[in-house]
């Protein structure tokens, strides 16, 4: 089974910041990859990011590059999505998700239940 429970939404001003975490159990951690999406109402999950095992290699959606780093804690099997400068625009519900091959977005399978960020102006 693979649990993975997000925590660190809330509410912030436009330009403020926030850290999501994304726990997961050390076999899902060890074994599967972990990214970050996000999803407004009456639109599509969006792909955020995602991080390699070895934490060297990530990736970006260009609406979150150079604002949004994600990484990982081996020792507490958690990943973290910090994110910057935030907008308006990124208000939504962020999730967690993982996927056993590194792949496409399309293909992360197992998802968290979510955490809302809100971002006022």
């Amino acid at each position: 089974q693979v649990q993975l429970v997000e925590s660190g939404g809330g509410l912030v001003q436009a330009g403020g910041s926030l850290r999501l975490s994304c726990a997961a159990s050390a076999r899902v951690f060890r074994h599967y990859y972990l990214g970050w999406f996000r999803q407004t109402p009456g639109k599509e999950r969006q792909f955020v990011g995602n991080i390699h095992w070895d934490s060297r290699v990530t990736y970006y959606s260009d609406s979150v590059k150079d604002r949004f780093t994600i990484s990982r804690d081996s020792t507490r099997d958690t990943m973290y999505l910090q994110m910057s400068d935030l907008q308006p625009e990124d208000t939504a519900v962020y999730y967690c998700a993982a996927v056993q091959s590194w792949g496409q977005p399309k293909d992360y399978r197992y998802w968290g239940q979510g955490t809302q960020v809100t971002v006022s102006s």
